[in-house]
């Protein structure tokens, strides 16, 4: 099954942010050599760091990522962690039931989005051919934190980058690159935005025009996503780029 193996970020505080995605998302330091640091859950990678103190900070109106969604294995662990932001001050943007899953959202120090989600199982979404029903509504986090049954020690293993949700200056070129290069299936539509899956998944990838309608090509010297590494064994070690410049790499 294609999926999303991991995301590169460009930062300028590699020890700040390294910190960050340690303490308050839970990934676990796997190495690094000074200019890198990779973290994930178990022995996974699901985020490389990659440091450059003279990148300009991203502007947020470019074309780049929108947030990198971490998966948990289940309700419970998300629980867990929403008590975990809780406890320690860590500040959510967002909150949010999906139908297909149950997310909460927040920023890193340098701006980058994150998702942190649970799926329903796939047995109750709602479908029409290809298409699977989303939708937005008010999350209950007072039923959510009530099946916390044990402290937060960290993301799970099991844990992956379940999608990567992109800013893009044009819907149809993106729908060309997502379903044309990539081979996604467009399962979901929104005002100013499109998702899309492999393997009947609800998304691994959406493009949105919210804050980036008529964007051009990203500019190199700035902070925010690097690369987007992609499963796919039957394309490993190539590498393309949306009309944005944004890179995916398959590995």
């Amino acid at each position: 099954m294609k999926s999303i193996d991991h995301v590169a970020l460009t930062v300028r505080d590699l020890p700040g942010m390294t910190a960050f995605y340690r303490d308050a998302i839970g990934l676990t330091p796997l190495g690094g050599d000074g200019e890198t640091a990779r973290l994930g859950a178990g022995d996974r990678t699901l985020l490389e760091l990659r440091r450059d103190p003279a990148a300009r900070p991203r502007d947020p109106r470019q074309a780049g990522l929108f947030h990198t969604a971490f998966l948990l294995p289940d309700r419970a662990a998300l629980a867990r962690w929403l008590r975990h932001a809780a406890d320690s001050g860590t500040r959510l943007s967002g909150a949010s039931d999906h139908g297909v899953s149950e997310a909460l959202y927040l920023d890193d120090p340098e701006g980058n989005g994150i998702e942190i989600y649970r799926d329903r199982p796939a047995s109750d979404w709602t479908r029409t051919g290809d298409r699977i029903e989303m939708f937005t509504r008010r999350l209950d986090l007072d039923r959510l934190l009530a099946d916390a049954d044990a402290p937060w020690t960290g993301a799970p293993q099991g844990s992956t980058v379940g999608h990567v949700h992109l800013q893009v200056g044009d819907l149809d070129r993106a729908d060309g690159f997502f379903a044309g290069d990539l081979g996604l299936t467009r399962t979901f539509d929104g005002p100013g935005g499109a998702w899309y899956g492999w393997d009947g998944y609800h998304h691994q990838l959406a493009g949105n025009v919210w804050n980036s309608q008529g964007a051009g090509r990203r500019e190199a010297d700035t902070t925010g996503l690097a690369e987007i590494a992609v499963n796919d064994p039957g394309r490993s070690d190539t590498t393309m780029a949306d009309p944005w410049g944004t890179p995916f790499r398959f590995v």
